[in-house]
């Protein structure tokens, strides 16, 4: 029962909603009535709404996920130093965090006009493909790479990284530098890069900023990425 109520829930991301029945359905791979029996049943705890014949996540959700403590404190020592990044560099900055082999989105700041990216708060990519997650996999646990290693890596465009020993020596590059690089691997035409927030000794998180690849100036932007990622260390190293 555990296992289907998950499904249901994880059934909205990224946005929430709105999802019909028969999307819940689909997307869980269960039959309508017990879909529907289901939300209903989240539906009385307050942690599914229903309007106008569809379906949103409830506030209690909002309420509980704003309280999980290194969330909260990540984003309360990284809101302040990710609003000046986005000023300084005007590009859209992510922070991130990992779950299992994907890197999950925490927060998210972006122009109206900016270009269209696969990354939304809540939402999940493959830690391979992407800056953030790069940062991630190379200061985490020698089991997670090796596990990783083991897998076939995932491919969203063209250009992301597939071949295992490339991967390796991508790693190695990430762990002397500080930084990780991420070229149209998640969506053609947007380059990233990358630096690793750590709490004590432990990476927990990473920060990044995104631009149009060809408007992408390493040189001037690893500094600043770098210098938010210490900022953000420092901040929960206070916070511990």
């Amino acid at each position: 029962m555990l296992e289907r109520v998950w499904l249901v829930l994880d059934a909205f991301r990224p946005t929430g909603g709105p999802l019909r029945l028969v999307d819940v359905a689909e997307r869980c791979h269960l039959p309508k009535s017990t879909a529907l029996r289901l939300l209903a049943d989240l539906g009385e705890l307050g942690v599914v709404v229903r309007k106008e014949g569809r379906y949103y996540l409830g506030r209690r959700l909002f309420e509980l996920g704003s309280i999980v403590p290194l969330e909260r404190d990540l984003r309360h020592g990284a809101l302040p130093i990710m609003h000046d990044l986005y000023q300084a560099t005007g590009a859209t900055v992510h922070l991130g965090v990992r779950d299992g082999l994907d890197v999950v989105y925490v927060e998210k700041i972006q122009r109206p006009e900016s270009p269209s990216l696969p990354s939304a708060v809540g939402g999940r990519l493959p830690l391979t493909c992407t800056g953030v997650g790069k940062a991630l996999l190379a200061h985490a646990e020698a089991e997670l790479l090796e596990e990783v290693l083991n897998r076939p890596l995932r491919r969203l465009t063209p250009y992301s990284i597939v071949d295992h020993a490339r991967l390796e020596g991508e790693i190695r590059r990430i762990r002397t530098s500080g930084v990780a690089y991420e070229r149209e691997e998640a969506r053609l035409g947007i380059a990233c890069i990358a630096a690793p927030i750590f709490r004590g000794d432990t990476v927990v998180a990473s920060v990044s900023i995104a631009a149009p690849a060809n408007r992408f100036h390493p040189a001037r932007l690893a500094p600043a990425v770098k210098t938010a990622a210490l900022g953000v260390s420092r901040a929960l190293l206070k916070a511990l």
